[in-house]
C-alpha cells in the first residue's frame, strides 16, 4: 500500500476503479489539465468521462456560479419553479431547440444520465402500453437496474439484480458484419413466430462510448428509424456521453437527420461537472401524470446556472461548431496517420467530431499505452468489450496547443511500445 493513499484503500470500497489505473491524488484543475498535490501536471484526454466537456473550472462559469452562491441563490428546488430553471430552460429553447427546428419539452431528472434512461424507457412503456424495449450489441446505458438490464457491454449479464426478460439485444450498425444485417433485424421484429413481441422502444446511442466508438452508419440509423415508425414504437437516443457537441454538433443525431422521440442527455449539460439530466420528449408524449417520475435532486440549482452560462459561451449561435471542426480535424489526422505510422501496434481508429478511438492489436497493448502515457503526463481512459480501445474525450474547447502536445506525447509513447 502506498502510503499517500492509505486513507482511501483503507476506507474506501473495493469498487473504485479509476484511481487504480491513475494513480495521484489530484488537487487542482484548470482547462484541459490536472495537477497532483506536488504540483505535477497532466493533460487530461479523459474530462470527467464526458462530463467536462469545456475542460476544467471554465473561468466564466466559475464566476457566474460563485456570483451565485454569494448571493445566497436556492441550492435545491426539487421541481420547484426558480430563476435559475427559469434562465437555463430559456436559452436551451433559444439557442438549441429553435434553431434546430425540435419541439421537445424538457424532464429534469435527477442527477446523472442513468436516471434520464430510466425516466425515457418508463415513459415509452406508459404511452405504448408495450413491455419490451430492443437494444443493442455493446450498448450502455447506466448502472441503474433497468439501464443495466439494455446494457449488452457488462461482462457478466447473470446479476439477480438485471430484469432482461422485457429486453432484445440486436445487432448495432456493423456488428455482425453481414451484409444484410439490418434486414435480420427487420425480419426477427416483424415476422410472426420469431418470439418478439413489438416493442414499446429502441434504445440507441449513435456513437457507442463504452462500446468502443462505434459509430453507427447513417443508412443503418434511418432504417431503425423506419422500423420503429412501422411497429408503432418509439425511438430513445442516447447523448449522455455523445451530446453536448462531443461529436461535433450539439446532438450526435444532428448527423443523421433524424428526430428522436426521446433524448438522454446528462454529463456535459450542466458544462462545469455538477451533477445533472435531461429528458427531451415530443411533446405529444408527455403523458406523465404530476409525481409519477420524480427524483430528489431533479433541481439542483447550480448545474442550471452553469448550464445556461454554457449555452450563452458556447451555443447562442453557430461559431463554435466552426471551432470544432478544426479541432476534430486536427484529432481525426493525427489518429489517422499513427494507424500508418505503427501497424504493429495500432490496428485503426474510429471518431466522429471530438469522440474518438484508437484500437490497438490487443487489450495489454492497450493498457501498456495507458499506462505509459499516464507515467508520461497524458491521462486516457481504454474502451470496448475487449479493452483494446484507447478513447479519446479531451475537452471540446481543447487549445490546439493542448491537443497537439498531447497527441505528441502518444506519438513517442506509441514509438516506444511499437
Amino acid at each position: 500500500m502506498m502510503p499517500e493513499f492509505a486513507v482511501f484503500e483503507d476506507s474506501e470500497s473495493n469498487v473504485r476503479s479509476y484511481c487504480r489505473s491513475f494513480p495521484a491524488k489530484f488537487e487542482k484543475a484548470a482547462g484541459s489539465k490536472l495537477f497532483d498535490v506536488g504540483g505535477k501536471e497532466w493533460l487530461d484526454f479523459l474530462s470527467g468521462a464526458g462530463s467536462l466537456n469545456y475542460g476544467h473550472n471554465h473561468p466564466a462559469m466559475r464566476k457566474k456560479l460563485l456570483e451565485y452562491i454569494d448571493g445566497g441563490g436556492i441550492v435545491n428546488s426539487l421541481d420547484f419553479y426558480t430563476t435559475a430553471k427559469e434562465e437555463f430552460i430559456r436559452l436551451f429553447k433559444e439557442c438549441i431547440l429553435v434553431p434546430r427546428g425540435l419541439d421537445y419539452k424538457m424532464q429534469f431528472c435527477g442527477p446523472t444520465g442513468t436516471n434520464s434512461v430510466e425516466a425515457a424507457v418508463k415513459l415509452a412503456k406508459k404511452v405504448t402500453g408495450r413491455k419490451g424495449v430492443v437494444s443493442f450489441s455493446n450498448s450502455y446505458h447506466g448502472m441503474s437496474a433497468g439501464s443495466m438490464s439494455v446494457s449488452a457491454s457488462f461482462k457478466k449479464r447473470n446479476e439477480e439484480y438485471l430484469n432482461p426478460n422485457w429486453v432484445t439485444f440486436l445487432p448495432f450498425s456493423g456488428f455482425s458484419g453481414l451484409d444484410n444485417e439490418f434486414e435480420f433485424i427487420r425480419t426477427m421484429l416483424t415476422s410472426p413466430g420469431s418470439g418478439i413481441a413489438k416493442p414499446a422502444a429502441f434504445i440507441v446511442e449513435l456513437v457507442q462510448g463504452e462500446g468502443g466508438i462505434n459509430v453507427a452508419a447513417p443508412e443503418w440509423v434511418k432504417a431503425i428509424c423506419g422500423l420503429a415508425k412501422e411497429l408503432g414504437a418509439l425511438v430513445i437516443v442516447d447523448e449522455i456521453q455523445s451530446g453536448c457537441g462531443r461529436t461535433g454538433k450539439f446532438f450526435s443525431f444532428e448527423h443523421y437527420g433524424i428526430q428522436p422521440d426521446l433524448v438522454c442527455l446528462s454529463k456535459s449539460i450542466s458544462g462545469y461537472g455538477i451533477p445533472m439530466s435531461l429528458l427531451l420528449m415530443k411533446a405529444d408524449l408527455d403523458q406523465w401524470d404530476p409525481g409519477e417520475h420524480n427524483g430528489t435532486f431533479r433541481g439542483f440549482n447550480y448545474g442550471f446556472i452553469t448550464g445556461a452560462e454554457t449555452l450563452r459561451l458556447f451555443w447562442c449561435g453557430r461559431a463554435f461548431e466552426e471551432d470544432l471542426k478544426d479541432v476534430a480535424g486536427i484529432l481525426g489526422n493525427r489518429l489517422q496517420g499513427f494507424c500508418r505510422t505503427y501497424p504493429g501496434v495500432v490496428a485503426g481508429y474510429r471518431a466522429l467530431g471530438m469522440f474518438a478511438g484508437l484500437v490497438m492489436n490487443d487489450a495489454s497493448t492497450a493498457r501498456k499505452v495507458q499506462e505509459a502515457c499516464f507515467d508520461s503526463g497524458l491521462i486516457l481512459e481504454t474502451c470496448g468489450p475487449d479493452g483494446n480501445v484507447v478513447k479519446f474525450l479531451p475537452p471540446i474547447n481543447i487549445s490546439h496547443e493542448d491537443l497537439s502536445a498531447g497527441l505528441n506525447l502518444l506519438d513517442r509513447v506509441l514509438a516506444r511500445v511499437g
